[in-house]
């Protein structure tokens, strides 16, 4: 069966930390490790709850502000050098653009609220026939069902598509329901993937 929809995951694939640097200059301003304070940041009770719906992204920000002790301006700051290292990856954003309108693209990711807003500033809106994020649905993956909510919206079969993720168990859940997934590693390597099981099942 040809595959008819590209669902790929943002943060770690389309949107990844080339340079750790700033991570690291900021975490020892702070008396801390790189791994400290990205644990605040994505790992903590508050982001898990932002990443749902349950609190808006703002108050998840508050709440790093307070673990840090600093102020919420001096929080912004921090934010600020924190993502400075991210990239877009080019490549893969124009592979996917390159699909539409002979394939379907879609975005499931595990993110705040202020991730739609983020992708209109940065001009990346027009790769998405859909855009899935947690915060809005109040699903998170690896739940079957936000892959199951991704494949309605987008008017396919599970076997007619294929997800992109860097995390395993999210790969997993995916080919729980049917998808064809591949687990993001290397940029080029993962790439060529994917072009061959499209072409494989044209």
């Amino acid at each position: 069966m040809s595959i008819r929809a590209v669902f790929v995951d943002f943060g770690g694939v389309i949107l990844r930390t080339e340079d750790k640097g700033p991570r690291i200059r900021q975490a020892e301003r702070l008396g801390m490790t790189s791994g400290d304070l990205e644990k605040i940041i994505f790992e903590s009770e508050t982001s898990q709850q932002a990443s749902t719906g349950e609190i808006p992204e703002e108050a998840h920000w508050q709440a790093v502000a307070e673990a840090l002790g600093v102020s919420r301006q001096e929080s912004d700051k921090i934010t600020a050098e924190f993502f400075s290292g991210d990239r877009a990856d080019a490549a893969l954003l124009d592979f996917l653009r390159s699909l539409r309108p002979e394939r379907k693209v879609g975005l499931i990711s595990n993110a705040w609220s202020g991730l739609r807003e983020f992708i209109t500033r940065q001009k990346l809106e027009d790769v998405f026939d859909e855009m899935i994020i947690s915060a809005e649905v109040g699903l998170i993956k690896p739940d079957p069902r936000i892959y199951r909510l991704a494949l309605e919206k987008l008017g396919t079969l599970p076997e007619e598509s294929v997800f992109l993720d860097d995390v395993l168990v999210n790969v997993e859940a995916a080919r729980s329901v049917g998808m064809s997934a591949i687990q993001f590693t290397q940029p080029e390597k993962t790439l060529e993937e994917l072009k061959q099981l499209l072409c494989n099942h044209r």
